[in-house]
């Protein structure tokens, strides 16, 4: 093959972060979603001193989030890198997940909410006025997430 061939291949075929925003779109995954998987996908990649995932397996996977661990970063991201790094092997790379059967998801603590009594709610609320106190009680009332409640 011809050096102009190989760059002519080279551009045709999107880099992989951009292969993995596209999946992700394609999927109608939110735009938070979207951009925690192409950076969790990147730490991968660099934590690897920039190897092609495709040429790495459940070792390396596990290497990454042994790694994680090490920084005591908590057991929901720990699984949303994992969740980001399968997500990258089966919509991207288009490899079996029963490859990375060695993998395992952290295990969340069990802890309990805290909750605010009615009477610190109201106290909280009667602190608030204008939009404020309209996007507190619908985050509180109507069970929002902060992103819903902002886009509405």
């Amino acid at each position: 093959m011809t050096r102009i061939q190989q760059y002519s291949q080279e551009q045709q075929k999107p880099k992989l972060l951009d292969q993995v925003r596209s999946a992700i779109r394609v999927r109608h995954y939110s735009i938070r979603t979207e951009e925690a998987y192409v950076q969790w996908v990147k730490r991968f990649i660099l934590y690897h001193n920039k190897r092609h995932p495709a040429d790495m397996g459940s070792r390396e996977i596990s290497e990454f989030l042994s790694h994680l661990a090490m920084q005591n970063v908590a057991a929901s991201t720990q699984n949303q890198a994992l969740s980001a790094i399968v997500f990258l092997y089966k919509a991207v790379l288009h490899r079996d997940p029963g490859e990375f059967t060695d993998v395992i998801w952290a295990k969340r603590s069990r802890k309990l909410p805290v909750v605010l009594t009615r009477n610190e709610v109201k106290l909280l609320l009667d602190k608030l006025n204008d939009e404020k106190w309209i996007m507190a009680n619908l985050l509180y009332g109507a069970g929002l997430r902060l992103m819903e409640c902002l886009r509405l």
